[in-house]
């Protein structure tokens, strides 16, 4: 008797001090939790477009070519796509039709932009540029031809010493491009 004495204080001592039913309910919770759902698999972790902490280019036309550039740049990139496309209305302040406020990807990166109604005194600038890291160089050569086309070259293609190969365009937008083969 002894001996079941201190065994049977111990049992009850481990009952009393917790439920063992909600032990295992929470186990089975936080198992259920850690599986895989057939319903997410194909999620996209990404956040969606305009969620709280994103960071986007937002590209301001004033030439009202919002649109032209956008298709533009959806065509030179892969995995590019249009996004969302608001226009403004025929009581807007800006001509009908043209972009309100548009969202892109290039090449998986969000971009933003619109046509301005006002006229602002300030525009692009090759101080804030988009920069390619190309994986090849007919890669980086087709990017430059197109992207400069109309536009200026801010930097010919070549070894500038910190890549194998370099450029640096403002394209016929006014948007500047650094271009680098590694």
């Amino acid at each position: 008797m002894k001996r079941i004495a201190p065994l049977l204080s111990v049992i009850l001592l481990v009952f009393s001090c917790s439920n063992f039913q909600k032990k295992v309910d929470a186990k089975e919770a936080l198992l259920a939790l850690n599986a895989p759902r057939d319903d997410a698999k194909s999620t996209d972790l990404k956040p969606p477009i305009g969620a709280k902490g994103q960071i986007a280019t937002f590209l301001t036309f004033q030439k009202e070519d919002a649109e032209q550039a956008m298709n533009f740049y959806i065509a030179l990139f892969e995995n590019s796509e249009i996004k969302t496309v608001k226009r403004w209305g025929k009581d807007g302040p800006a001509k009908e039709g043209t972009i309100m406020h548009a969202s892109f990807t290039l090449n998986g990166k969000l971009f933003m932009c619109s046509d301005s109604p006002p006229i602002h005194e300030w525009g692009f600038t090759p101080a804030v540029s988009n920069y390619v890291a190309c994986e090849s160089e007919s890669e980086l050569e087709q990017l430059f031809t197109k992207l400069s086309e109309n536009g200026k070259v801010l930097m010919p293609l070549n070894n500038y010493g910190f890549s194998q190969k370099f450029g640096f365009v403002e394209d016929q937008f006014g948007v500047s491009w650094q271009l680098n083969l590694d």
